[in-house]
């Protein structure tokens, strides 16, 4: 049969991958969280680590949302009114009141006329690149812009594709210049935060200079950002690079599963924009939405985060990520100074990545080694996570390893 014939080749792939250390491994299971206990946050167990409990240093969940009571609470609830499941795509009877009331709420949350959710941060990049992208569009990435956008952008097949170099605006310049002439529409894609260094986009600059070119085209020039790291983990009150910046972009893409601590994706705009994707985007349109439970749950998220809760979560969720910042600084690790709650651990090396890595998790720590093609070749990191369930005995306990590493 000739799946043997590809069982082989593919074999052979994964040999190169696990020879070079590019491979990811086996992956993770947790078997079970231990809810906070004194001075310490919540700890987890593994399959196959028996009894050992293990700080969790690099999960999304920023704001430490997903063990919440009253997400779970609101949870429950929608499942036990409305079910597990849709059991249907949007346009066909898979639409109900609590995703109604979500998008609502998102559009509200981000000072937009509308919202929409997808089943996924990734899935939204795509179905919002892919369906305004036409044959006379000209695209320009951010040189270190997420896979999903990256992705989107090969799928578009536009006119033009054009890249600057990391949140450097004068060559962002240097590309709208370029693209003059090329096409009728132009749109500047960028994350809001970039998930492997925890920067942001300027994107007060790029609104800004995107502006002066805006009259160049004949159908502007539209500025997309995909803020899924930042939104409900940066800015004063939560609402990510934008608030942080004190810009706004023409299009916004979000995402419900990691500082919200749920799941899926989501795409604020004008109604305009909105309605045409709901009427052109195939990740849409022929895919479920998220559970009326999963969307009851980030509704909650979003009341909590516009309380004095949700305050006092951000304000500690800065605070033990400056702890940890400072304590990598002192023990005389390079990381890439910022205040989001991403704390990136520079290696610079894929053999020591590695072998990092497994010494945290022998010691109770994890952390994500991100090695070439994830990152470009002398970047290798340990990409530490900071959330809001973190304590300071926590960040206290993690440094306290790195010190030990260094001198054994």
């Amino acid at each position: 049969m000739a799946l043997k014939k590809l069982n082989v080749a593919l074999n052979n792939n994964l040999e190169e991958l696990r020879a070079s250390g590019r491979d990811k491994g086996a992956e993770l299971v947790i078997n079970e969280i231990k809810k906070p206990q004194g001075e310490f946050g919540p700890r987890y167990i593994l399959e196959g680590y028996g009894d050992q409990e293990f700080i969790k240093m690099n999960a999304n969940s920023y704001l430490g949302m997903s063990m919440h009571p009253d997400i779970i609470e609101a949870e429950e609830h929608a499942a036990h009114k409305f079910g597990v499941g849709p059991g249907a795509v949007r346009f066909i009877s898979g639409t109900y009141t609590p995703h109604i009331a979500l998008e609502k709420k998102l559009a509200e949350f981000h000072g937009r006329e509308a919202g929409m959710i997808f089943s996924s941060a990734y899935v939204t990049s795509l179905g919002v690149i892919y369906p305004l992208t036409t044959k006379e569009t000209v695209v320009i990435s951010d040189e270190l812009n997420h896979n999903c956008i990256i992705q989107a952008i090969r799928l578009s097949r536009p006119a033009a594709k054009m890249i600057y170099k990391h949140n450097n605006m004068d060559e962002l310049e240097a590309r709208l210049k370029e693209a003059v002439g090329q096409g009728k529409r132009c749109m500047v894609i960028t994350d809001g935060i970039f998930s492997m260094r925890g920067d942001y986009s300027p994107l007060d600059e790029l609104t800004g200079i995107c502006a002066r070119y805006n009259d160049k085209f004949e159908e502007g020039v539209i500025t997309i950002a995909d803020d899924s790291h930042g939104v409900g983990a940066f800015g004063k009150t939560g609402r990510g690079t934008e608030e942080y910046t004190g810009a706004k972009v023409d299009i916004l893409v979000g995402t419900l599963g990691k500082a919200f601590g749920v799941n899926g994706g989501y795409v604020v705009a004008s109604a305009a924009v909105i309605e045409y994707l709901r009427e052109s985007a195939p990740m849409y349109i022929y895919s479920n939405p998220i559970t009326c439970s999963e969307a009851s749950a980030a509704l909650r998220v979003l009341e909590i985060l516009d309380s004095e809760t949700g305050m006092k979560r951000l304000k500690h969720l800065a605070a033990m990520t400056k702890k940890f910042e400072d304590g990598l600084k002192a023990l005389g690790y390079e990381t890439i100074e910022g205040p989001h709650p991403v704390v990136p651990l520079m290696i610079r090396n894929t053999a020591e990545t590695t072998k990092l890595v497994n010494y945290l998790t022998r010691n109770g720590v994890l952390g994500t080694g991100l090695n070439f093609p994830v990152v470009p070749k002398g970047d290798e990191e340990i990409r530490f996570q900071v959330n809001a369930d973190h304590t300071e005995a926590d960040i206290d306990k993690v440094l306290e390893i790195l010190e030990q590493y260094k001198q054994d």
